[in-house]
């Protein structure tokens, strides 16, 4: 099968291919996150808040992680943007690869800036090219980028890059509020994050706005029939 042909996700079975690339994607995603956080020089901004989250009620990282994805799901859901599978996916499997690799242990925390900084920048690759392989799965997008898209839609007389700092800057304060890890690498992750995924896109030659993401009514047509597409609708 024709990798764009793969990408349409016009059979069931494209389908399932692309639901478990997106999640052996996400998994590894979580292992560039964990490094971030390995790194103790300051979590990136979502981070932040799972950490704060985890630390106030005493839960696992990766519960954490899925109550903030569920909330932000169910505002993109109130702001009626595109949902799709892949979101769903997003929000269970990455943070409890997170909670894998914490038991795993693989990677000592850093016990210095100079150590730390190389180990979060790795994390940082990582993430960039995980997230390739994820929106390759054209099966929607995650629900923090879901987010800032459609706050973009509504405050249109903003750039989206000042949305976006905005936001990050809400979750990295509500985090810190809660005990969560602010430092160096905190900034290192906002504003590096994005000069890294793209330096990895062009290495593979992957252009993100060329994907057709895949909504969730249609994906469940294409699986379970029209009748099934027509009750999401």
């Amino acid at each position: 099968m024709r990798l764009d042909k793969l990408r349409e996700n016009r059979r069931p079975g494209a389908i399932v291919l692309n639901m478990l690339l997106a999640a052996i994607s996400l998994f590894a995603n979580g292992f560039g996150i964990y490094l971030t956080i390995q790194a103790n020089i300051g979590a990136g901004p979502w981070d932040v808040l799972n950490i704060g989250l985890s630390k106030t009620l005493g839960i696992l990282y990766g519960s954490a992680s899925i109550t903030v994805s569920l909330c932000i799901l169910l505002l993109d859901i109130l702001m009626r943007e595109p949902i799709g599978i892949a979101m769903f996916i997003d929000a269970f499997v990455v943070g409890k690869a997170v909670d894998f690799f914490n038991w795993l242990h693989p990677v000592p925390s850093c016990r210095s800036l100079w150590s730390g900084i190389p180990v979060m920048l790795l994390g940082l690759v990582i993430l960039a090219y995980t997230q390739f392989l994820y929106m390759a799965a054209a099966l929607g997008c995650g629900p923090r980028d879901t987010l800032l898209v459609g706050l973009a839609k509504r405050l249109k007389r903003l750039p989206i890059g000042a949305v976006s700092i905005g936001l990050l800057s809400t979750a990295t304060l509500i985090g810190w509020l809660l005990g969560g890890p602010v430092g160096i690498g905190t900034l290192i992750c906002a504003f590096g994050s994005g000069p890294v995924m793209q330096a990895a896109f062009q290495t593979v030659h992957f252009d993100a706005t060329g994907i057709r993401h895949q909504r969730l009514k249609d994906s469940f047509q294409v699986l379970f029939g029209k009748r099934m597409g027509r009750c999401l609708r």
